[in-house]
Order: structure tokens, then sequence, then C-alpha cells
């Protein structure tokens, strides 16, 4: 049978003064090491550089990084996700999630908004059985 996620899209901005290194390696181990990830340069506001940076994972690589993702998560974090899950499914089923990219360099998991690693998680839409929130909450709560 195949996993339970259809695809993880993770991305972030990465800026001229942070370290690529560290922050790749720390997104890496949020998401697994299988992920490919592309990057694309860009100008700021005020002529600065910024690099985006994205994978797309599919298949039993999205649902091993989603279940590693889970894993690595503080309970309390996993909590709050679930407490807070209908605002973060879209009308599509996807559930977006977004992670402090500084703590995640310091080795912590929490959520961020402004600099943020985010996330997009599309579930298989049959294993659902047209309930995206309570899927969702069953593979928070499994681990």
């Amino acid at each position: 049978m195949k996993g339970a996620i259809q695809s993880l899209d993770v991305s972030y901005l990465l800026h001229a003064t942070e370290d690529p290194e560290r922050v790749s390696d720390a997104v890496r181990w949020l998401v697994g090491s299988e992920a490919l990830f592309e990057s694309e340069d860009m100008e700021g506001h005020f002529g600065n550089s910024i690099r985006k940076v994205s994978a797309h994972l599919h298949g039993e690589d999205a649902t091993r990084a989603f279940a590693s993702l889970i894993s690595r998560m503080p309970r309390a974090l996993r909590e709050s996700i679930a407490k807070d899950i209908d605002g973060l499914i879209d009308e599509h089923s996807s559930l977006y999630l977004r992670f402090d990219k500084q703590r995640l360099v310091q080795d912590e998991i929490a959520t961020g908004y402004g600099e943020a690693v985010r996330l997009k998680v599309k579930p298989r839409t049959y294993l659902m059985h047209g309930n995206a929130r309570n899927f969702f909450l069953a593979l928070l709560k499994a681990r």
C-alpha cells in the first residue's frame, strides 16, 4: 500500500547574511536527507541578494519526510498544531506548516511566521475518507 502522504513541498528564503550550509543541514534534518533542493536567485526590495530554496517530495519519500518531521516535533508543538488544525488546512485538504528558521538552525523545532521554513503536505485523498482534519489529527497523535 502507498504511504499516507501524496506530496510534501518545503521552501525557505536564504539571505546573504545567513550560512547556507547551516540552514540547509537544519532543513534536511527536519524533513530527511532524501530531499533534492533546488534554488533560485532573486533580488530583495532594496537590491539585496535572496535565494529561494525548495524541494518537492512524492509518495514514500513524502510519507517518510512527514513521519520524520512529526517524530522530531516536541509533544507540545504537535498539540498546538492539533488545536489549530482547522486554520492550517486549505480547501484542497493540504496542511500548511511554518517553522522558525533561526530556531531550527539551533536544533529547536518551533512554529514561525516571519523567516520561516514552509511546508505544504498533501494527503492521499482516498485515505482521508473525506475528512482532512481527522486524517492529520490521527497522524499527529500517532507518534
